[in-house]
C-alpha cells in the first residue's frame, strides 16, 4: 500500500487491486481500423544536453513497445505529436524512427498498418514564409515517409498559421500535397489545445468556416484521402464533421476525452481511432474493439468505459503534455527501464497527477504487472519526499 497525494493536498493510502488485463492477439476481425500513436523511449545513458541537443533514443526498447501494440492487432501511428515532434525528437531522429519502425513491421506475422506523420518541422518557422517553401517541406518529409514503406499522415503545420494563411491558401497547399501522394494519405486536425501555435488551422478560427474548408479540400480529392483525424476534444463537432464526409472517406478520431462514444457510433456513422490513449490503454482498447466487432457492446463499455477517465487525466489542460503520462505508464508496465523522456518531458506533470494516473491505470486494468508499477511508483513518490505508509 502506499500513501498517495491528492488533488486536495492531502496524503490517501491506496492499495492496486491486482486485476489487470492480459494482452493478446484479438480472435476476430475488427471493425474499427485503430491505431496507435506511440511514444518515443530515451536512451538516458547517451542523453546529453537533453533541451537542447538531439534525443538519445533507445532503439531495442522503442521498438518492442511497438511490436507489443502490433501483437494485439492494434495499427501505429508513427512520430506523431505522441512522439515528442517539435517537442523534444526532430525530423532526423523522426526519419530514422519511421525508417527502424517500418523494417520491423515487414517482420510482423500480423502485417500491421503503420501510418507515419509528415510535416514541416525540418525547416524553421522563418525559413517557411510562403506557400511554396511549406510544400517544399512537407514533401522532402513525405518523399522519405513513401521511401520507406509508410502511409503518409499529412500532420498540421504550424507554418501555416504562422503566415496568416486563409483557406484558399490551405486549399492551394493541400491540392499540390495530395496530387502527387503516392497513396492515399490521412489528414490531421490537432486544435490548439494540443499545441498553442495551431489555432485558426484551415484559415480560421471559426470551428465551422474551418470545417467547411477542410471538407471542402477533402472532396476535392476524395480519391487521395483516406481520412481525417480530429482532435478538437469536442464530441457533437466530431459526429457532425464525419456525418458529412464523402461516402469511403473515414473520420479517425482523435478525441482522447469521448473516444469510446465516437468508435461505437450512432448507428449511422461511427468513427475509426488514432489515439495516444491506444498507446496506454492497449489490452482495453484491443479487448473493446474485438468486442465490438462481435456485436457486443455491453463488454465493449465494460473495457473502455473505466479507461476514460484515465484518459481524461492524462491529457488534462495543457494538454499538449500528455506525452508524460504515456511514457509514465510504459515505465510502471516495465516497457522501459527509467521515467526518463526526450528533452526532460517527465517534468512536464506534478506528482499529484501521476499518482492519479497510477490509480486509474489500476481501477482501468491497464498495469500489467502491479508488483513492479508500486514499485516504481514508490521511487517515484521518495523521489518527491513521499513513499510507503
Amino acid at each position: 500500500m502506499l500513501n498517495l497525494p491528492t488533488y486536495d493536498g492531502t496524503l490517501e493510502p491506496y492499495a492496486l487491486t491486482g486485476d489487470p488485463l492480459i494482452p493478446r492477439a484479438p480472435k476476430v476481425a475488427l471493425t474499427r481500423t485503430a491505431f496507435a500513436a506511440a511514444h518515443v523511449v530515451s536512451d538516458p545513458m547517451a542523453e546529453r544536453a537533453p533541451w537542447t541537443g538531439r534525443p538519445a533514443v533507445d532503439w531495442d526498447n522503442t521498438l518492442r513497445f511497438r511490436h507489443w501494440l502490433w501483437d494485439q492487432g492494434l495499427g501505429l501511428a508513427e512520430a506523431m505529436d505522441t512522439a515528442q515532434r517539435g517537442m523534444g525528437v526532430d525530423w532526423q531522429t523522426a526519419r530514422e524512427l519511421i525508417e527502424r519502425t517500418m523494417a520491423e513491421a515487414r517482420t510482423h506475422p500480423l502485417g500491421p498498418r503503420v501510418a507515419c506523420g509528415a510535416g514541416t518541422d525540418h525547416m524553421a518557422l522563418d525559413h517557411l514564409r510562403d506557400e511554396a517553401a511549406i510544400i517544399a517541406a512537407y514533401e522532402t518529409q513525405m518523399a522519405a515517409i513513401e521511401a520507406a514503406g509508410g502511409q503518409v499522415i499529412l500532420m498540421a503545420t504550424r507554418a501555416l498559421p504562422a503566415i496568416g494563411a486563409g483557406a484558399d491558401g490551405y486549399t492551394r497547399v493541400y491540392d499540390r500535397l495530395l496530387s502527387q501522394a503516392k497513396d492515399p494519405v490521412i489528414l490531421h486536425w490537432l486544435g490548439d489545445m494540443f499545441d498553442p501555435a495551431l489555432a485558426g488551422y484551415w484559415g480560421s478560427p471559426d470551428i465551422a468556416a474551418a470545417s467547411d474548408a477542410a471538407l471542402a479540400i477533402i472532396e476535392a480529392n476524395r480519391g487521395k484521402v483516406d481520412g481525417i483525424k480530429i482532435s478538437l476534444l469536442d464530441q457533437a463537432h466530431e459526429e457532425a464533421f464525419r456525418a458529412r464526409l464523402p461516402e469511403g472517406v473515414r473520420l479517425y478520431t482523435g478525441d482522447d476525452f469521448n473516444y469510446a462514444a465516437l468508435i461505437e457510433g450512432d448507428g449511422t456513422h461511427h468513427s475509426h481511432a488514432l489515439l495516444g490513449a491506444f498507446a496506454a490503454i492497449a489490452p482495453a482498447a484491443a479487448q473493446a474493439l474485438e468486442a465490438l466487432a462481435q456485436d457486443d457492446h455491453d463488454t465493449y463499455h465494460a473495457l473502455l468505459a473505466p479507461t476514460v477517465a484515465l484518459s481524461r487525466e492524462i491529457f488534462k489542460a495543457p494538454t499538449q503534455f500528455y506525452k508524460a503520462g504515456i511514457a509514465f505508464l510504459a515505465w510502471l508496465n516495465g516497457a522501459q527501464s527509467h521515467f526518463i523522456m526526450p528533452a526532460g518531458f517527465q517534468s512536464a506533470r506534478e506528482i499529484t497527477h501521476y499518482a492519479q494516473v497510477y490509480r486509474l491505470a489500476d481501477r482501468a486494468r491497464v498495469l500489467a504487472r502491479p508488483d513492479l508499477a508500486e514499485k516504481r511508483m514508490d521511487q517515484l513518490l521518495a523521489l518527491h519526499g513521499l513513499g510507503k505508509e
